[in-house]
């Protein structure tokens, strides 16, 4: 892959996650679940075409999606967050935070390459990074925290464990890099 491929493909990247973040979020905040989750997915789907191996990427974004739909569902049933549109039961993370999940998935090869390996690294990623977006998705009206600074303080323990386990994940399922012969 040239460098200046990889370069549009880190921006291409960026800016496509950030549309979809976008479209879900506010999807599950105005009741357009559908629609916004249907543009994450449409991102997902570019990702996967644009892979080397496609299949290990699939791999990855379902692994971590999984992984979204027990840890969100699990802070849901907790009350710990409080998300107002597009859940299937009050037990269970909506559909729109779990394909934003697999949509954050379609960084962990490319713009957050950089944290491969460096898992203390992606611990305070994930420590700080986390409670930010969901912040964010509060101040949009996707969700709420009960209790704004347990919110945060599970928020930010099990997204630094999560992160280091997605990240080794991506390293497991890598469809982006190409592979020596």
């Amino acid at each position: 892959m040239s460098v200046i491929h990889h370069k549009y493909r880190m921006v291409i990247n960026v800016i496509a996650f950030q549309c979809g973040w976008f479209a879900a979020v506010l999807g599950g905040a105005h009741d357009f679940v559908v629609l916004g989750t249907s543009v994450a997915l449409l991102v997902m789907v570019l990702h996967v075409f644009l892979s080397h191996r496609p299949w290990h990427e699939i791999q990855l974004l379902c692994c971590v999606m999984i992984l979204g739909l027990i840890w969100d569902s699990a802070l849901a049933s907790e009350r710990i967050i409080q998300y107002f549109h597009g859940q299937v039961s009050p037990y269970l993370a909506p559909v729109w935070i779990v394909v934003l999940w697999g949509l954050f998935a379609t960084t962990l090869n490319v713009s957050l390459r950089f944290l491969k390996r460096r898992y203390f690294l992606a611990a305070l990623f994930g420590v700080v990074g986390a409670p930010l977006s969901f912040m964010a998705g509060a101040r949009l009206n996707a969700l709420q925290f009960p209790d704004l600074s347990t919110g945060l303080l599970v928020l930010a323990v099990g997204w630094g464990l999560l992160m280091m386990l997605m990240v080794w994940l991506s390293d497991q399922y890598d469809g982006v890099t190409l592979q020596e012969s």
